[in-house]
């Protein structure tokens, strides 16, 4: 019985990893006055391997700003710029699955011999791509950078999981904006 709770153990934790959602963080210059930002332009726009996945980011975080009170508008009457990049990396996991393991299981630290019995173990090498979404907003004169996010997630062959993910991570990275201030409705 043990060994089956330690097998079905090992065949949970690739799930959980798979669906642990999107990492989000951000950060922001303190001293700013947040009040002082309504409108905004964007100077870079994401370029991705699927050119309707950077339209999808673009569309997410101009609806997002919206919500906010926000408004996209051309670059000499903006007092804010928007730039967003995405990058992606390959990672590797490998799952190791032990059987034929004799009678005793598991004895734990400390114990001589640790295994009671002979055992097998198969791993496996699964390769998969993970993509970060960094979006940087400036104050759009000086060029100083106000405002930092990034979301980090899985990327499918899916196209709807992946925009399901970019909506996520957008929608979690401006829970909280603008920082500092109630965040006011649109008109």
């Amino acid at each position: 019985m043990r060994i089956a709770r330690m097998f079905t153990g090992l065949l949970v934790l690739p799930f959980i990893a798979a669906c642990s959602g999107v990492e989000v963080h951000t950060d922001y210059d303190a001293s700013v006055d947040f009040s002082h930002y309504k409108t905004y332009y964007w100077s870079k726009t994401p370029t991705t391997k699927n050119p309707l996945m950077g339209q999808r980011i673009v569309a997410e975080i101009d609806g997002q700003l919206f919500t906010k009170g926000w408004r996209k508008v051309p670059e000499d009457q903006a007092s804010a710029t928007i730039a967003a990049h995405v990058t992606t990396q390959e990672r590797e996991q490998i799952d190791t699955m032990y059987n034929n393991v004799g009678p005793g299981g598991w004895y734990g630290p400390g114990f001589a011999g640790g295994w009671a019995g002979a055992g097998v173990s198969t791993s496996t090498v699964s390769y998969f791509t993970v993509g970060t979404l960094l979006i940087d907003i400036l104050d759009a004169k000086t060029k100083r950078g106000i405002w930092h996010g990034t979301a980090e997630g899985t990327i499918t062959d899916d196209p709807q999981q992946n925009e399901k993910e970019i909506a996520e991570g957008v929608s979690k990275m401006f829970k909280n904006f603008p920082p500092g201030i109630a965040a006011s409705k649109p008109n």
